[in-house]
Formats: structure tokens, C-alpha cells, sequence
């Protein structure tokens, strides 16, 4: 299958995605996410842009692709209860320890590992698979052949950035 996912910073950028075919968008909302210069999204926000999106069949995965330390870890779960209400699709994360609290908080709700995760090999999907990832975001350093190689050999969803990277250093 193939998914166009598009990046959505604000309401504006979310509504020209989603009017131009995408599948899919991704946003940050709160601090969670490695999106800081986009506008980003409030929680009320959120629950708008998930409705928008639904009635178009269009799906919202919400970025939680920054490192959670402790003292953020109750801020990040309410974060997540408020995903789960307003009805996001699926969660792109970052943080090992986060992920293990998606699994408490929002165990109903898809985890996809973000391209932050630096997975760059057949091993690491398959270590995000026993993890109960349901999607992995390939390094955006990878070759066609590694992909390729990847995708025929993976049991999990594979995602690739098609317009290359934007961040001037490795993997964001």
C-alpha cells in the first residue's frame, strides 16, 4: 500500500494538504515534538483538526518525536489521553520510554517509530516490530537498494521521506 503523508504545522498547511490528496498528515502538539518552529497545534486544535481530517478520510498522526525525561512524563501521558479522545490515528515517537508509556496510556492507539529513531537497518525494524511498532520512518540516509532490501524482508509497515531531508545535519 501506498500512503501520501503530509506535514501539517498549522490549520492552514493541514487544510492545503488535505484538499491536495494527502492520505494522511502529521502534526506536533505541545512541546512533544521536533517540529518547534511550526506553528504546531493547541489540544483544541487537535481535536479540529482531527474532525477536518476524518470527514475526509484523510488519517492525523500525531509527532511525539522528542526525548520525554521524567518530570515530562505526566504532561506527555495526559498528551496522549487527549489523542486518544479526540481520535489520532497513530503516534509517531521517539523516546523508548515513551513508547512504553503509549503502550499503558493508549494501548488502542498505532505506534510508528519516527525517523529520529535513526533505524537504518533490517535488525532495527525488526527490533521495533518486537517492540509492537506498527510503522518505522527509514533513515532518510538510505539508499534505494537499502530500502528495497528492507521493505522485502520487513513484517512491519516501512515509511520513507520521498522529498529528502531538509535538516542540515544527520537524521534531524
Amino acid at each position: 500500500m501506498l500512503e501520501l503523508l503530509a506535514p501539517a504545522g498549522s490549520m492552514e498547511a493541514l487544510r492545503a494538504a488535505v484538499q491536495n490528496g494527502a492520505d494522511a498528515v502529521y502534526l506536533g502538539c505541545g512541546a512533544f515534538n521536533a517540529r518547534q518552529s511550526a506553528k504546531n497545534f493547541t489540544p483544541q486544535a487537535l481535536t479540529e483538526a482531527v474532525k477536518y481530517c476524518h470527514v475526509r478520510g484523510v488519517k492525523v498522526h500525531l509527532t511525539l518525536n522528542t526525548l520525554v525525561s521524567d518530570l515530562e512524563t505526566e504532561e506527555a501521558c495526559a498528551l496522549l489521553r487527549h489523542a486518544a479522545a479526540s481520535g489520532v490515528d497513530a503516534l509517531i515517537v521517539q523516546d523508548l520510554g515513551l513508547i512504553a508509556q503509549c503502550r499503558a496510556v493508549v494501548p488502542q492507539i498505532p505506534i510508528h517509530g519516527s525517523t529520529q529513531m535513526t533505524v537504518h537497518s533490517l535488525p532495527g525494524v525488526l527490533m521495533c516490530a518486537a517492540m509492537g511498532l506498527s510503522r518505522v520512518v527509514l533513515s532518510r540516509e538510505l539508499s534505494r537498494e537499502e530500502i528495497r532490501y528492507i521493505c522485502a524482508n520487513s513484517p512491519i509497515e516501512i515509511e520513507v521521506f520521498a522529498h529528502g531531508a531538509l535538516c542540515m545535519c544527520y537524521s534531524g
